[in-house]
């Protein structure tokens, strides 16, 4: 359930006009940027005319390694790594980097037939596709959160995915199947990947691992996100991925170690009228087991009843979650100095698992200055499965906050959204 680095693209496409790409963009919006998106600035996740796009309808039958790649048919997709990461000197890190794949339209109808031409391009840029990829780091003992973000049209080379050998790219950011006879034999949905992003500030080099097969979440990989039409999206999770490599920072390289979560998404649909934003949460713990839950809210402040998750025991046993099935408390708040209050400290249950945990970020203030702004940080775990003391930790993310207060504020807040 990720879908915030989206509304970003989608932003910063309204605002350029789609003009010619530049190589990267490390600079924050502006507050004022993006104004003419009226008061709901999730409204571009609201329902679209899905016309020409394949659409998240029904279950589908995954083939790996081939959908680690990407789905043209479809409007949108992303790849979203996160993580925690112990580097050699005894420092901790947080990492998130994320792929997005956003069409500008739907592909052309002859493209299934390759009996039909199709038209050259008019110019070697025109591009059906933008890609964009969000870098972000939380230096846990610096007190330090960072984040940057780099946009490419699919032309020229600037940016692209491809499912053999597996890559995705924005300009020298990418996440690439390793080199070797031996990981181009990774069977089935098993991964041996490689990852770089680099900043003038932080620079990640990491190599990926997994030993368990892809998560399907929700009905067999269906995630439905309302009862609206076409409010559903392609979803599966490898969560404990091993990780190893090298941080770059201020204060020299470091090698880590840790331990990654992959989410994939792709679908044309979109969140459902009523709904405001979400709360996502992704940890590993210390028991070998796994739990992603995402907890959708409404527009009045309540969880909404399409809220769901999957539980993963030591073993690779996937159990689905319902919103009934998750019991979340907010402890505690954080007011972030652009504006907006969000959670910052939970206590979850999960009754059918017997699995109770206290949460707590590493840093309080892991916003990101985007525009909309939303908070997505590492945080540490403790708590008991049964009677055995677990520890966890992992990423969670929080989306609608800041937008909920814009709207609140505004003196048009009770008009409809403008979709």
């Amino acid at each position: 359930m990720r879908r915030s680095a989206l509304v970003l693209v989608l932003v910063m496409l309204l605002l350029a006009g789609c003009g010619p790409a530049t190589p990267a963009s490390t600079a924050p919006a502006t507050a004022g940027a993006g104004a003419g998106l009226a008061s709901d600035r999730l409204g571009v996740l609201r329902p679209q005319d899905e016309t020409g796009f394949a659409v998240a309808a029904l279950p589908r039958r995954f083939e790996f390694p081939q959908d680690h790649g990407p789905h043209p048919a479809f409007r949108h997709e992303w790849w979203y790594l996160t993580g925690q990461l112990r580097g050699a000197d005894g420092r901790w890190f947080g990492f998130e980097l994320t792929f997005f794949r956003l069409a500008l339209r739907p592909p052309p109808a002859a493209a299934a037939d390759p009996a039909v031409a199709l038209p050259a391009a008019g110019s070697a840029w025109r591009a059906r596709q933008i890609y964009a990829a969000h870098f972000a780091l939380t230096d846990v003992q610096r007190g330090r959160f960072f984040s940057t973000s780099r946009y490419e049209r699919d032309a020229l080379g600037l940016a692209g995915a491809q499912a053999a050998p597996f890559a995705v790219r924005v300009a020298d950011w990418c996440l690439v199947q390793a080199a070797g006879p031996a990981a181009a034999a990774e069977p089935g949905g098993m991964l041996h990947w490689q990852l770089q992003a680099a900043d003038a500030q932080y620079q990640l080099h990491l190599d990926l691992r997994g030993s368990q097969p892809p998560v399907l979440n929700g009905d067999g990989g269906l995630s439905r996100k309302s009862g609206e039409p076409g409010a559903a999206s392609y979803y599966y999770s490898m969560p404990r991925l091993q990780a190893s490599g090298r941080i770059g920072g201020p204060q020299g390289s470091v090698a880590v170690t840790g331990l990654a979560w992959l989410d994939r998404e792709w679908g044309s649909g979109s969140l459902g009228a009523q709904q405001q934003g979400w709360d996502w949460f992704a940890l590993d713990l210390s028991d070998g087991s796994a739990l992603m839950f995402y907890a959708l809210r409404d527009r009045d402040g309540r969880r909404d009843e399409h809220s769901a998750g999957t539980f993963v025991d030591a073993s690779g046993q996937a159990t689905a979650l319902a919103n009934a099935d998750v019991d979340i408390a907010v402890r505690a708040h954080w007011t972030s100095p652009r504006g907006g209050r969000y959670p910052a400290q939970w206590t979850v249950n999960v009754g059918s698992q017997d699995l109770h945990l206290e949460i707590t970020p590493l840093l309080a203030d892991q916003e990101l200055a985007t525009q909309p702004r939303y908070w997505e940080g590492a945080v540490q775990v403790t708590g008991r499965r049964g009677a055995a003391p677990v520890s966890a930790r992992g990423y969670v993310e929080l989306v609608g906050y800041a937008q909920a207060q814009a709207t609140a504020s505004s003196p048009s807040a009770s008009a409809p959204p403008n979709h």
